[in-house]
């Protein structure tokens, strides 16, 4: 079994079942890593003997039955605008590059808090301007389905990360679809919450009023189990608001019945490439297949 391959949640439940430990994930993506990151440049920075030290403490944990999340013992990393402080947080940016903060970040708490196992700092556009993660002052990442073509931008190095294997997930910031373009160029799923939703406290933003922590995972499910986890009110986070605690794991369902897609009519236009029309033809046929109604408009 590749282990690197699987989502979050059915590395958790494998972790449950105790099939699995903690050290067999980190290990399985610690090799994923070295193989891959010569080519894709994902991260800025690695913290591959933190992560082992903390799979072998959440080892211990596990046999002695102690009660965890559902985020526990799962690598993953962090877009690097991310404030961590036993980490450099550089923002792809030079002016950063020995920055090393005081203090973490709320979503980095909450991490450490739920014991999830944190492998490094990703790359990005520099302070999040940008849309290819070319404008890394730091290196360019590349696609990791074809290195020639570029991951999207400015959380590239999300983007790339979990499409490679590399992590199971990542947490990133969006403005303007810093984190859902680079999932949609990848093949992963990337999702912006509402504003004030996921503190932003210890984020270096390049648009504070329209920019928001978020995720980008293998599936929606394992995006879903994520947002549970850092969707929390925060009084240090001026933005921060309260809301109704929902669980949106639990919201998940096995069909779309009842529900009307629009799709614009000029999607189906000849002038666009052959391959884009099949690639929406074959997302528009799976909506079907989930009981959707499509609609033209």
């Amino acid at each position: 079994m590749e282990l690197y391959k699987l989502t979050v949640h059915e590395a958790r439940q494998l972790l449950k079942e105790r099939q699995i430990t903690v050290d067999d994930l980190v290990r399985a993506v610690t090799q994923r890593i070295e193989q891959t990151e010569n080519s894709i440049d994902s991260f800025i920075t690695l913290d591959i003997e933190n992560a082992m030290l903390q799979a072998k403490t959440m080892n211990i944990m596990m046999h002695e039955r102690a009660e965890l999340s559902s985020l526990a013992g799962i690598p993953m990393a962090l877009q690097d605008n991310i404030c961590t402080f036993d980490l450099k947080t550089t923002a792809s940016s030079r002016t950063l590059k020995n920055f090393v903060p005081p203090y973490d970040a709320t979503v980095v708490e909450i991490m450490r808090q739920h014991q999830s196992i944190i492998m490094g700092k990703l790359n990005m556009d520099e302070f999040g301007i940008g849309s290819s993660t070319q404008k890394s002052a730091t290196k360019p990442t590349k696609n990791p389905w074809n290195i020639e073509r570029v991951p999207g931008g400015a959380a590239g190095g999300a983007g790339a990360a979990v499409a490679a294997d590399q992590i199971f997930y990542a947490i990133g910031s969006d403005a303007a679809g810093c984190l859902r373009q680079p999932a949609a160029f990848c093949g992963v799923v990337g999702f912006k919450p509402t504003y004030g939703l996921v503190s932003r406290y210890g984020l270096i933003a390049c648009a504070s009023s329209l920019e928001q922590i978020g995720c980008i995972a293998k599936d929606v499910t394992d995006c879903a189990y994520i947002l549970d986890a850092i969707i929390s009110y925060d009084k240090k986070d001026p933005r921060s608001i309260k809301g109704k605690n929902v669980a949106l794991g639990g919201a998940l369902v096995e069909h779309i019945k009842g529900l009307k897609i629009g799709m614009p009519k000029e999607i189906f236009d000849d002038s666009w490439d052959p391959s884009v029309r099949s690639s929406i033809a074959s997302a528009l046929a799976v909506f079907e297949e989930l009981g959707a109604e499509l609609v033209e408009i």
